[in-house]
This record gives C-alpha cells, structure tokens and sequence, in this order.
C-alpha cells in the first residue's frame, strides 16, 4: 500500500513540473493581497466579475471571480507570444469577457480556466488565489 501511494505522489509530481516547464511564460515571483471591497476591485464584489492587477507577473494580471468564493488570476502574457514581442496584453473579447484574446498571434484562451480555445496548444500561467471569505485575496506564485 505504501508503494503505491509513494508511485502516485511521484506521478503527480512530475506531471506538475512537465506542466510548469511546457509554460513559455516567464515566471516572475510575486506575493500581493488586494482588498476586493476597495473601489479600485469593484467588478470584482459580484460573481463572474474581472479585474486587471498591473505590476505583476509578466505583462500584469487579470483576475476573475468564478464563485462567490474562488477567484482566478492568470499572467495577460500570452504563451504564444515567445518572446513577449506583442504590444498588448491579453485581454478579454468585447463580446465575450470569458475568451482573452492576443491579437498578434490571433489565439484565444478562456478566462474561466486559462485552457486554450483557438490557436494555441498551452493555456495561460496561472496563479495560486487565497480569499479569506471576507476581503482579501492573496495572489501568488
């Protein structure tokens, strides 16, 4: 039984380190808390709001609320973009806020879970969100 659970534990590692090293995206250390009851994270106080977190990560960040307690925050650098050569962002579709676009590279990811939706084989760098039930969300990586 102990082999067992030591062979999947070693599993579940390496398929977590291959996943990290397929990312094209930088990874850039950082530790923030934002208050989400601060005018600035408005959007963020109802379910299947987004925000932008700029400063961090590689070309910023953008952060959605999937539930009333679990948030997501994925780097707007697009992994497509290998050598971060594009002017803008990744951003969300004017028509539909849950599809991110990189227009130098016409790729499209979903907003909900980061994955791939058109022209791209990687989805986005995400990040680890912490929210305390109350106020604050920690993003970090």
């Amino acid at each position: 039984m102990k082999r067992v659970i030591l062979i999947l534990l070693t599993i579940v590692t390496l398929t977590n380190c291959i996943k990290q090293q397929n990312n094209t995206v930088p990874s850039i250390p950082f530790d923030v808390v934002i208050d989400i009851n601060l005018p600035s994270y408005n959007s963020l106080a109802g379910v299947g709001g987004w925000c932008y977190l700029d400063g961090y990560g590689s070309r910023g960040l953008i952060i959605y609320r999937r539930s009333i307690d679990e948030f997501v925050a994925f780097d707007r650098h697009s992994p497509v973009d290998l050598e971060g050569s594009c002017f803008l962002p990744l951003f969300p579709e004017s028509d539909n806020f849950l599809i991110l676009r990189d227009t130098c590279n016409n790729a499209t990811f979903s907003l909900y879970d980061g994955s791939p939706v058109s022209n791209a084989n990687i989805g986005l760098r995400q990040y680890q969100t912490l929210y305390d039930g109350l106020n604050n969300l920690r993003i970090r990586n």
